[in-house]
């Protein structure tokens, strides 16, 4: 997701994500009230330190917590200083990240963000949680209005959509002549199961088109092909002949693409 900004009691305050979760840019609270010292001051604090330790203890399994008790036991002496670079690469910390460049600065997780939100002012963190909570009722909003909409869609498209998948992707039932030809590679046996035609074959239908027969198979074509293969490994150690092979693998791939098929289409309706 890209960068959302949300205005904090007249300030601008940048909003990016990171793993799937919000990240607040410290650096754009801290210009409301000075520069970044503000920022250095909060992390030298004993208090600050062990709301970040205890916090990476409850969600980051790589954290160090032996550089984390010797950060919180030099806390308050006058020549213990502290950097969010430091701290991060002291104790693999995941809470704080710094980014470099244009629109760089320390930016924290959001539950960190709002801890520092208190130092700098309880008004400023109150401020801040509101404009943070009406971001993500915009956000849940539009994903819900977009939901409904592809729903809407997919219900509209529903038959003109079922009828083309049965049609293109159901296995051809083979024919007489099909069925007694042995195919020079397992490979192509499958291919002939699964898609009526040769690698070759398939080659020379489609010779301006990029890559293999496979590589232009669909989801289930090719969740089906896996099955194949294990299938006919099975066939080949019971000493069963190819043709015979073949008629199986056809009938299996028939019957597997007909049940993902009918998955596919209902999942696409949307219902629960």
């Amino acid at each position: 997701m890209k960068n959302r900004t949300i205005t904090v009691h007249g300030a601008d305050v940048t909003i990016t994500s990171r793993n799937e979760q919000d990240y607040i840019s410290l650096t754009d609270m801290v210009k409301r009230f000075g520069d970044e010292s503000i920022l250095y001051g909060w992390l030298r604090n004993r208090n600050t330190i062990e709301f970040l330790g205890i916090w990476e203890q409850l969600y980051n399994p790589a954290f160090k917590p032996l550089e984390f008790e010797r950060f919180k036991n030099q806390a308050g002496l006058n020549s213990f200083s502290l950097s969010p670079k430091k701290w991060i690469e002291a104790t693999d910390a995941i809470g704080i990240y710094a980014k470099a460049g244009r629109g760089g600065g320390t930016f924290a997780h959001k539950d960190i963000a709002f801890e520092f939100g208190s130092w700098l002012s309880p008004e400023f963190k109150l401020y801040l949680i509101r404009e943070f909570q009406r971001l993500k009722n915009e956000e849940a909003l539009t994903t819900s209005l977009e939901w409904n909409f592809q729903r809407t869609l997919a219900k509209v498209n529903y038959r003109i959509h079922t009828d083309a998948i049965k049609e293109r992707l159901i296995p051809s039932v083979l024919n007489k002549k099909q069925s007694v030809v042995v195919y020079a590679s397992e490979a192509d046996l499958l291919n002939v199961a699964l898609f009526g035609m040769t690698a070759a074959q398939w080659r020379q239908a489609n010779p301006d088109q990029p890559g293999n027969i496979r590589d232009t198979a669909t989801l289930e074509q090719l969740v089906v092909l896996s099955n194949l293969e294990s299938i006919n490994a099975v066939l080949i150690h019971q000493g069963l002949p190819a043709p015979e092979r073949l008629l199986q693998l056809n009938g299996t791939a028939i019957t597997q693409m007909r049940s993902l098929v009918e998955m596919s289409t209902v999942k696409r309706l949307g219902n629960p």
